[in-house]
């Protein structure tokens, strides 16, 4: 049997082109992922600065100013910092916990920035569960929290463990019916990307901020709580629990609690932008980057563009109301806290739930 050189040629040259495909294939589908964790590093860095410039300007002093022009870099130096410290473990305590609590902290975290539309097709996954998804995800956390508290052998971080569980069950039932009433009477749909497009049919005034200002307001609360911003940092308040849960912490696992709360803190501000402020859209009515720009492909490049930067802007104003309030509110004793979640955000936001099924009744 004779077998034709070209023949050979061509099937070994098709071999080789389907494999440089799977390879260009395989590749590509890691650079959105790639892309969006180097978007979040730069996001947490800027919000520490920003704190701490906040912060300084609030209390009248002068914030970071030696590592780099204007103390940009002074956040990446306390991470190079707790990266080279000494990585302690407790002799009596259980190791496994204590060294996996601060990876499932992180993880859950991340894990939720994959709903988190920045336009039209820059998401990662558009999921018809997808603002549920994240409030599924992020109750993973306080498990990560009390595993933590746990294995370190120790009163103060036990109870930051439980104070942390019991905090963050308390005000995810407001949250749940906040994001509850808005798939019901706004959108009919818990996907991020269709919350948002429904909110751009009427420019500012659809804003989900003036459809649901009860929900508004119980959503920050309780964002804040879920945060464990002041005054809801009762997990680890410095008075009472020395750190709470990340107390035998040092070196780059304490890091990672570090960096675990401003995640939470941009992921909140990025699902109340998607929620009530309009996402993406510019929000003016009857202008359309299309206009502005003439040409498609010109108008879909800067479309992406504004549409990251309106993101963001949005976002950043409201971590700015958090970081006002951390300097503004004095921290709540437990109870307090407590009282404040199911005695009055849980009727309350229950009270909105039932107001909007009634609406959504009326209108059938």
């Amino acid at each position: 049997m004779i077998i034709d050189t070209t023949e050979v040629q061509t099937i070994n040259s098709f071999s080789t082109s389907e494999s440089l495909k799977e390879i260009y294939g395989l590749i590509w589908t890691f650079v959105p992922i790639l892309i969006l964790i180097l978007g979040i590093t730069i996001g947490v860095l800027v919000i520490v600065w920003l704190e701490r410039e906040i912060s300084a300007a609030l209390q009248q002093r002068i914030g970071p100013q030696y590592a780099g022009p204007l103390g940009i870099l002074q956040a990446l130096a306390d991470g190079t910092k707790l990266l080279l410290k000494e990585d302690l473990l407790p002799s009596r305590g259980d190791v496994r916990l204590f060294s996996v609590g601060p990876s499932i902290v992180v993880i859950s975290i991340l894990v939720s920035y994959l709903v988190i539309p920045f336009g039209y097709r820059l998401v990662l996954a558009d999921l018809s569960i997808g603002v549920f998804l994240w409030i599924a995800i992020s109750s993973i956390a306080p498990i990560g929290l009390l595993m933590s508290g746990y294995g370190s052998n120790n009163k103060y971080s036990f109870s930051g463990g439980l104070r942390a569980a019991a905090q963050s069950i308390s005000y995810e039932i407001p949250l749940t019916l906040c994001v509850l009433s808005i798939s019901l009477r706004v959108s009919n749909s818990s996907s991020t990307v269709d919350i948002v497009e429904t909110q751009s049919k009427y420019g500012f005034g659809g804003w989900n901020l003036w459809r649901q200002p009860i929900g508004f307001i119980v959503f920050i609360i309780s964002s804040l709580a879920e945060c464990e911003r002041l005054p809801f940092d009762l997990p680890e308040a410095e008075e009472e629990l020395v750190a709470g849960y990340q107390t035998e912490y040092s070196g780059i696992r304490f890091g990672l609690f570090y960096l675990a709360s401003y995640l939470n803190l941009l992921v909140s501000s990025l699902f109340v932008t998607i929620l009530y402020l309009g996402g993406w859209k510019l929000s003016i009515p009857y202008i359309s980057v299309t206009e502005l720009f003439g040409r498609k492909k010109i108008a879909g490049v800067f479309g992406m563009t504004i549409g990251i930067l309106v993101t963001l802007a949005k976002a950043y104003l409201f971590l700015f109301i958090s970081i006002t309030t951390r300097w503004t509110l004095p921290r709540m004793r437990m109870d307090q806290l407590l009282n404040l979640g199911w005695k009055f955000l849980l009727p309350i936001s229950l009270g909105n739930l039932l107001l909007t099924t009634s609406f959504q009744l009326v209108s059938l």
